[in-house]
């Protein structure tokens, strides 16, 4: 399974359905269209996007981090 970071290409506002779709192997524009039909139902989708951008490291430090 691939490692959630945000990649550096293809990112729209932070990349993080761009690192989701990365992970479940669908593509960024199907997590886009996704997280946009959620937003159509009441809950804190745009906390939760805030917190998973803070929280995902980005491809160019996740590839520096040695684990």
């Amino acid at each position: 399974m691939n490692r959630l970071a945000r990649p550096t290409n293809g990112r729209m506002i932070g990349g993080v359905c761009a690192a989701l779709a990365q992970r479940f192997g669908t593509s960024a524009t199907t997590m886009r269209v996704i997280f946009l039909i959620s937003c159509l139902l009441p809950g804190p989708q745009f906390l939760l996007y805030a917190a998973l951008w803070i929280l995902f490291p980005s491809e160019n430090k996740a590839a520096r981090t040695a684990w």
